[in-house]
């Protein structure tokens, strides 16, 4: 199926409607849209829940020429336990996972993650590939994903190809992602051991994170940390691991003084920026309450099921 939407004569501040022409496709199948995007390479976008890319282009940040809707392909939409993993499609909506008993008992992380993403209506819609794929630094389903070791798959005419998630963001705005592929499914880690937790600070309830935290935790003995996974948003160019600061708390008893030093590291792991929702010295700050607190939340969900 294929639409040329042609242009209007509005300003770059009107949002109802988008001011240039393109192509629309909406194939039905995921051979149909890998045969698009080979076709028309960098010239075409994907549409996912377009809760991202109709705001851009609405006003004018981004203009392609071809717009590819794959939400109708229904068998990128899982959301499938296999054996320690989960594996999830990339059209599954946030809603799916935040109404899903699989996501809140195996990636505790990232239910909380989900559940507290903009507003229902935007739960409805967004899809967890698009949010990934949107490459924000604010991406909030992205420090789950990382605590848990998450993989992507991608998916092009020549083949898929499976990358760690920490290696798919390459800046803000930018992937991995060569020209003609996409994002098919993501492969993530259950937390058989261990637990996981998720903590952001926003303005507003609906707004993107001011600074965000992930943690996967295990622990041994008398409340001491075995193993600790840390994962920020909103306070580097990337979604980031913490892996200093991991490696500082191996060995720490939680709520201790000791460990309460030790997250000091995460300055060293950071590059948070000033801009409308924040400064730089507040991200900073809150960073390492959100992981402290992120530790309680994962501590009490590991002794609930030990």
């Amino acid at each position: 199926m294929v639409t040329t939407i042609p242009p209007v004569n509005v300003t770059a501040r009107n949002t109802r409607i988008i001011p240039f022409s393109f192509e629309y496709y909406e194939p039905r199948t995921l051979d149909e849209a890998l045969e698009l995007l080979e076709k028309f390479g960098d010239q075409a976008k994907i549409l996912a829940g377009g809760t991202d890319l109709l705001i851009k282009m609405k006003v004018r940040l981004v203009e392609p020429k071809v717009l590819i809707n794959i939400k109708r392909i229904e068998d990128l939409k899982y959301i499938v336990e296999d054996g320690d993993y989960i594996r999830i499609g990339a059209l599954t909506r946030l809603r799916d996972l935040e109404y899903s008993d699989v996501i809140k008992r195996h990636v505790p992380a990232l239910y909380d993650a989900v559940k507290v993403m903009g507003s229902v209506q935007i739960r409805n819609m967004a899809t967890i590939g698009g949010n990934l794929c949107n490459a924000s630094p604010a991406a909030d389903t992205a420090p789950p994903l990382l605590v848990h070791n998450a993989r992507v798959v991608l998916v092009s005419k020549g083949g898929e190809r499976a990358i760690p998630l920490e290696e798919f963001f390459k800046g803000p705005g930018i992937t991995a992602l060569r020209p003609g592929e996409m994002l098919k499914e993501i492969i993530v880690e259950k937390a058989k051991t261990g637990s996981s937790a998720f903590k952001k600070v926003t303005r507003v309830a609906v707004d993107l994170a001011i600074a965000s935290a992930s943690v996967y935790l295990e622990v041994e003995g008398d409340d001491t940390i075995k193993t600790a996974r840390i994962a920020l948003g909103s306070v580097a160019p990337t979604p980031v691991r913490a892996k200093k600061t991991e490696e500082r708390i191996k060995g720490l008893k939680i709520a201790s003084q000791e460990l309460r030093e030790a997250l000091k590291t995460i300055d060293e792991e950071i590059s948070p920026i000033t801009d409308v929702r924040s400064t730089a010295e507040y991200r900073r700050y809150v960073s390492k309450v959100l992981v402290w607190d992120a530790l309680d939340l994962a501590y009490r969900r590991f002794k609930e099921v030990a």
